[in-house]
């Protein structure tokens, strides 16, 4: 199988990887308003199914944008058929995901409409036209607010809570990692992204100085949980000192020849996942 149509394929494009993205921002929600005494269960059933339903719609419509980039020929027509595959089972996700939503928007509060339409704009404006904001070398900035921020505020808000500055602090430093995972996505398909012409944040200011970010945005998330816990807003991190290795291994991988790249992104997304679910342990 050529390396283009390779790319398309239905289980690299659902990116199995990133779902530990949803799950762990819809558990930081949902057990901050356990920790509170206001989860209703039956609504965070809801909320982490719906959220795995969304990852996976963001998932397959990702690569979307790319149609105007492959050429003609029996290997394109394999990829563009894959991409337009991929991409109406996305919408199928996000159709699943509606009737959930709506759910939860009458048994909570009508606030919640306002962060699910937000959301659903996002994920569809990653790679549609006008917005395209993948295109736009804008993926690792809005992300760390559609699928970081909102997704914890939104889970906690669904689960039980009330919409607080208290969780929204407390969801940035997993906001900041799944940035992180986006960036290293970017990182891991540089050389394939520039050779399409795409307009990701890395092909644009270039291979080194998007490493400096992700490097950065590590240490902001370790940076953010020492400033959670000395204003009150988590219990001692201790926990987190097992994320430890799980942050070494992918930076491995950052000085590797693209062929040697393939797997940080994974690594990656074990990182977050792993992080996620140590950091409600910390949530109090």
């Amino acid at each position: 199988m050529n390396d283009l149509a390779d790319k398309y394929r239905f289980f690299r494009a659902l990116r199995p990887f990133s779902f530990g993205v949803a799950l762990t921002t819809c558990l930081i929600g949902i057990t901050a308003a356990w920790q509170e005494q206001l989860l209703i269960p039956f609504n965070a059933v809801l909320v982490v199914i719906g959220g795995l339903l969304l990852q996976a719609g963001v998932n397959l419509i990702n690569d979307y944008a790319d149609l105007e980039s492959i050429s003609a020929g029996p290997d394109g027509r394999v990829a563009r058929a894959r991409i337009l595959r991929n991409f109406r089972t996305g919408l199928g996700c996000f159709l699943l995901a509606t009737p959930l939503g709506l759910y939860l928007v009458a048994d909570r509060s009508l606030a919640l409409l306002w962060l699910f339409l937000i959301g659903l704009a996002g994920a569809l404006g990653y790679t549609l036209r006008p917005v395209n904001y993948k295109a736009r070398g804008l993926a690792v900035v809005l992300v760390f607010w559609l699928m970081g921020v909102l997704m914890v505020a939104g889970s906690y808000v669904a689960a039980g809570g009330a919409l607080s500055p208290a969780i929204l602090a407390q969801s940035v430093p997993i906001s900041l990692l799944v940035s992180l995972l986006l960036l290293s996505n970017e990182l891991r398909d540089y050389e394939s992204d520039r050779a399409q012409g795409l307009g990701t944040l890395t092909v644009r200011i270039g291979y080194r100085p998007a490493r400096l970010i992700y490097l950065l945005l590590l240490a902001g998330a370790l940076v953010s949980v020492l400033a959670l816990w000395i204003s009150g807003l988590i219990a001692p991190p201790w926990p987190l000192l097992l994320v430890l290795p799980f942050a070494w291994r992918p930076l491995r991988f950052l000085d590797r020849p693209a062929a040697q790249r393939k797997p940080l992104t994974p690594a990656t997304g074990q990182l977050v996942m792993v992080f996620g679910l140590l950091f409600c342990l910390t949530l109090r």
